[in-house]
């Protein structure tokens, strides 16, 4: 096996999976989960593309839309933590694509509210084949107190790598 196989140890490394584990360390091994993580959801976000007409963070912001009827885009970018440009260009393609309407605030122009149309509302009542429902179905065979242990991790690392960037 080459070294980018899946399933292929560190050079030297014989033996089971676990042992890669303790060779590479505990920050190693866990970052080579968040990768796994990260691809996995890079794969079924392209997927639902195909087979819903919307990437995984498109249908995040549809349904975030969907429970804060008239949300600024700046609340979306912090419910969804990207920067609010990155978001602008989500926002636009949504709609542009008939899934969204934008509104101007009429006491702020500067500001816009987002409502669903007919096309997001089906998307957001969509569970099928959703990033969604995988992270529910995971969600589903674990007990409260791992997945609270896990939002603790993660907000953590999330938290840091933030500090990272200033």
């Amino acid at each position: 096996m080459s070294p980018g196989e899946k399933g292929s140890r560190p050079r030297g490394e014989k033996g089971a999976p676990g042992r890669e584990s303790s060779a590479l360390g505990v920050a190693l091994d866990f970052l080579r989960l968040l990768w796994a993580v990260d691809h996995g959801l890079q794969r079924r976000s392209k997927r639902m593309e195909v087979e819903l007409g919307v990437t995984g963070m498109q249908r995040i912001i549809i349904r975030l839309i969907g429970r804060y009827p008239e949300i600024a885009a700046g609340r979306l970018a912090e419910l969804v933590h990207v920067h609010p440009s990155t978001l602008t260009g989500v926002l636009r393609r949504l709609v542009d694509r008939g899934f969204i309407r934008r509104d101007r605030d009429p006491e702020d122009a500067r500001r816009s509210k987002f409502f669903l149309l007919p096309p997001g509302e089906t998307i957001d009542a969509t569970q099928a084949g959703t990033v969604e429902a995988a992270v529910r179905r995971a969600l589903a065979r674990l007990p409260p107190e791992s997945i609270d242990a896990a939002r603790t991790v993660l907000a953590a690392l999330a938290e840091e790598l933030a500090r990272s960037d200033r």
